[in-house]
């Protein structure tokens, strides 16, 4: 099953073996002596070299099932994934392990893309992350029919399904890249998918007779309660203050974060507020310190949370109705993932409901104003008919709105579906440092000095501190570092950079902390924009649907939680799990209907002490009383000695 052949990593300073065992491998890279259920079944079907589906909820480690056995495979493994601050987190961690991993995404340079490609083919890449869009490029196309690929791990796999959460269309275009690599395996992974969306990832991936492992949906340490509440806020402080240990509270919109925050810390419980407008370094730091237990509470928008693993979260409390199931139980799953007990706490009031359908409609505007946005996006970033595809611009949404005069919300929904019509892709923010790369070589480049005494020096001093890894590839610079040692301003350092790159002699990525636009398509004549009308309407009326669903689960007054998110997901609703508000509430019911019928056996037996009721007479007379509850009463007050039987077989009192 292993391949013989051993992969020396030597500029990592670490070895392995493609003849490792997988628990070998797990042991050596993550740590863990032994896999979670269902992670190595997934390692054997991919080792086996079978198309797979795994489904697996949040928390559950569906990384070790793609990242593990592409380690005891020999070549590259591709993994496509939709958000770039996932990507580049899952990178960074397969680094820190001493795996080399590289990611391309929106905003990178051609140069930069090209040299990663090349490692890929002729380096030591073990793991290669692209956004789905990458997959489309011709430098992809044609660098992967280069590669030995022994892997394709798509991940968040339901964003290939329009009845899905998050659709991106170009989730579509796999399928036809595969055709690329005909032999290579897919693995597919996602956390929540419902029969249709499972249907359609293997529909629209063409997976191979696919092996399909699904985890089940409940979670037997998480308690979901929904709380109809018009305080919000007191009973918010009600539930941190019962439940002790670190928190998320989520809520819808960017304000609401920084007013809850400061009213919890009002009330002496530590909380920060997290949202993606905030700088790389502000979240950055905020995140740290929640991590850390530095600060108890985040309160955030649905930014919060992908990819970030802290398995001692005790509560995850809602302020606002999610828009679909899949979202809340993504969020909600946050919650105990290291198998202790936690709570997932969702409280709403009519209005809240009310208000969902409404703003599930507003999501999608007129087709005239789509036409609209797209023309002022082209004006924007002066990309001319038929041009720009995937060129990347800095994007900020207030100042795009305020110079076209456009109103902002209806613009941001307007942005939402030009993106799941194929037309743009609009990442969220992220940082990206200063990065260079020498252009020339070095003959060339001394040349360039002889001929320009005047950059000479600075030249020099680049090299001296950056060397010559700079000939070969992109390296990370620092223009502060640079101005301190040339003893000059940091402005000056930027426009010399400038220069040197306006003239060919390096190339320069300024600092990136914004969100970035993409034209996924040449840029078409706004008012020919070819929007998919009958497809817009459909996928409003998705989302509608899964409004519905979502409110059902809410509204629901007696159905345990864990059994209506089962059935949701297609999975055959277990045992009610016995901790939901809704089971909770059940069992302090039957508590009191059995309290009430044991007082009635009671009685009815102590007037017949004597001789004693027989079963049959008893049956008899509690003839209107529910059997199974008689039942029960009779089993509990016997074991609890109240009543026994004599030796005719009657029923007396216990003296």
């Amino acid at each position: 099953m292993y391949n013989d052949n051993w992969s020396e990593l030597s500029d990592l300073g670490c070895i392995f073996a493609v003849s490792m065992t997988v628990r070998q491998i797990l042991q050596q890279f993550w740590g863990y002596s032994s896999f979670r259920p269902m992670q190595e079944d997934v390692v054997d079907a991919v080792l086996a070299r079978q198309d797979t589906l795994v489904l697996m909820p949040t928390g559950g480690g569906k990384s070790i099932c793609f990242q593990v056995p592409a380690l005891a495979m020999k070549g590259i493994c591709i993994v496509v994934t939709p958000l770039i601050a996932l990507m580049k987190d899952q990178v960074e961690q397969l680094r820190r392990r001493g795996i080399p991993a590289a990611a391309i995404y929106s905003g990178m340079h051609y140069r930069e893309i090209d040299a990663i490609l090349d490692n890929c083919i002729y380096g030591n890449t073990k793991f290669l992350y692209v956004s789905p869009e990458r997959l489309r490029t011709e430098l992809v196309i044609e660098r992967v029919k280069q590669m030995m690929v022994c892997l394709l791990a798509v991940d968040e796999a339901h964003c290939i399904s329009a009845w899905g959460y998050d659709f991106r269309p170009p989730y579509l275009q796999i399928a036809e890249f595969r055709e690329l690599i005909p032999e290579t395996p897919i693995v597919a992974l996602t956390a929540s998918a419902t029969p249709e969306v499972q249907t359609d990832i293997v529909d629209k991936l063409a997976l191979r007779e696919p092996t399909v492992f699904r985890q089940t949906f409940a979670r037997p340490n998480l308690s979901y309660s929904v709380i109809q509440e018009e305080n919000k806020e007191n009973r918010l402080l009600r539930v941190l203050t019962n439940v002790p240990g670190c928190a998320v509270v989520y809520v819808r919109s960017r304000r609401q974060t920084q007013q809850v925050a400061s009213w919890l810390t009002r009330h002496g419980i530590s909380a920060d507020f997290y949202h993606a407008g905030l700088t790389t370094q502000q979240r950055g730091d905020k995140q740290d310190a929640w991590i850390h237990d530095r600060m108890r509470v985040m309160v955030a928008t649905n930014a919060f949370g992908m990819g970030i693993d802290k398995p001692d979260v005790r509560v995850v409390v809602h302020l606002d109705v999610p828009d679909t199931l899949e979202a809340y139980y993504q969020e909600a799953g946050r919650a105990g993932r290291d198998g202790q007990k936690a709570y997932a706490v969702l409280l709403y009031n009519q209005g809240d409901l009310s208000g969902l359908q409404y703003k599930t409609e507003q999501l999608y505007p007129p087709v005239d104003l789509l036409r609209r946005v797209y023309q002022a996006l082209a004006n924007y970033t002066a990309v001319p008919v038929g041009g720009g595809e995937f060129n990347s611009y800095d994007f900020d949404l207030q100042t795009f709105t305020t110079n076209f005069k456009l109103p902002a919300q209806e613009t941001h929904y307007a942005l939402k579906q030009l993106q799941l019509e194929g037309f743009i892709e609009l990442s969220e923010t992220y940082f990206h440092p200063s990065r260079l790369s020498m252009t020339l070589d070095n003959r060339e480049l001394y040349e360039f000095q002889v001929m320009n005494p005047r950059f000479d020096p600075f030249l020099k001093l680049v090299l001296r501190m950056y060397g010559g890894e700079l000939f070969t590839d992109f390296v990370t610079i620092s223009e502060s570092a640079l101005a301190r040692a040339f003893l000059v301003d940091q402005k000056e350092i930027v426009t010399l950079l400038e220069q040197l790159h306006q003239r060919n002699v390096v190339v320069y990525e300024k600092q990136k902390d914004k969100p970035q636009l993409v034209f996924l398509t040449p840029r078409f004549d706004a008012p020919q924009l070819p929007v998919n009308v009958p497809e817009l309407n459909e996928r409003k009326q998705r989302a509608l649907r899964k409004v519905q669903a979502a409110t059902t689960y809410v509204e629901h007054p007696t159905q345990c939680r864990t059994r209506l998110l089962q059935a949701y997901f297609g999975e055959k609703p277990a045992d009610p799990c016995g901790i939901c508000d809704n089971c909770l509430k059940q069992k302090k019911k039957a508590g009191s209907v059995l309290g009430e019928v044991r007082e009635q056996v009671r009685q009815y037996v102590a007037l017949a002490n004597g001789p004693g009721v027989s079963p049959r007479q008893l049956s008899y007379h509690f003839a209107q009383t529910d059997a199974d509850t008689l039942a029960e009463t009779i089993r509990l007050m016997l074991a609890e000695e109240e009543i026994k039987y004599n030796k005719a077989g009657n029923l007396t009192l216990n003296a």
